[in-house]
């Protein structure tokens, strides 16, 4: 029996998949991943998202301006945000804010500029009452305090979720389902597995954040949505349940969230 699975963040639009992205799309299908959520990073690839999502069902997409391309933001950008949410507004694929947040990992990116991005994006996703896709690194107690202050009705996605069982709990609190991928595949993540085998299962997500963060079944190759069965497969056993709960729940907790019957 094909499991049903989610992926609620990956990156197909990115020219990594131009060679064979329909491929990739055919074997999704095949392999049971019923729907997967693209995310947009910077200004100049929402309209590629968004015809990307156009051509396939399975796709939805979320607009952002990910504070890894800080630089490259412009003011105007985030006013032309509200405008593509203005316009789908609505629109059945399209699901969530996204990607945003705060990274303090890379220190050449300045801090003090990156939390009204973050602020104005999350008023948008209050706004247009969508969920937020948040990106952490190095940054909970900055994002948990601003959610806080925000508390926002659709709640969305801690992205890539490799906190502590304390912060995990902050951001299920505040409604927030915890995304988990490839990272945590490898045997060498042994705080996250102790805090996975920790977590609640109406807490989580499923995702891959292809083409990065591939998972140890696939060492320095391009992550895809197609590997999805296996990474819940091997992030199940970290949970002691089997692939089948993992992706049944996973599946309910992502139909949630962006209202998918």
């Amino acid at each position: 029996m094909t499991v049903t699975l989610i992926d609620t963040h990956t990156h197909l639009d990115f020219p990594d998949f131009d060679a064979d992205r329909s491929a990739v799309l055919a074997r999704c299908e095949k392999l049971g991943v019923e729907r997967m959520v693209v995310l947009g990073v910077y200004q100049r690839n929402w309209q590629r998202l968004w015809d990307l999502t156009l051509s396939n069902p399975a796709v939805h997409a979320a607009f952002g301006l990910h504070p890894v391309y800080l630089n490259e933001h412009r003011p105007e950008h985030l006013t032309g945000l509200g405008d593509w949410l203005s316009r789908l507004r609505g629109h059945p694929q399209l699901c969530a804010v996204g990607e945003i947040g705060l990274d303090y990992y890379i220190e050449t990116l300045d801090r003090q500029a990156q939390q009204p991005l973050f602020e104005a994006q999350l008023q948008l996703a209050a706004d247009f009452n969508l969920p937020a896709l948040i990106h952490v690194r190095r940054s909970h107690a900055d994002v948990i305090a601003t959610l806080k202050r925000f508390r926002l009705q659709r709640s969305g996605i801690i992205h890539a979720f490799a906190g502590s069982y304390e912060e995990a709990r902050e951001y299920i609190k505040l409604g927030f389902k915890l995304g988990l991928g490839g990272a945590a595949t490898w045997p060498q993540a042994l705080r996250m597995h102790r805090v996975i085998a920790q977590l609640p299962l109406d807490s989580v997500v499923l995702e891959t954040d292809a083409p990065d963060m591939a998972p140890a079944m696939f060492p320095g190759q391009r992550n895809s949505p197609a590997h999805l069965p296996q990474i819940c497969a091997a992030l199940a056993e970290l949970m002691n349940i089997s692939a089948g709960q993992l992706a049944e729940a996973s599946t309910r907790n992502a139909r949630e969230l962006f209202g998918w019957a």
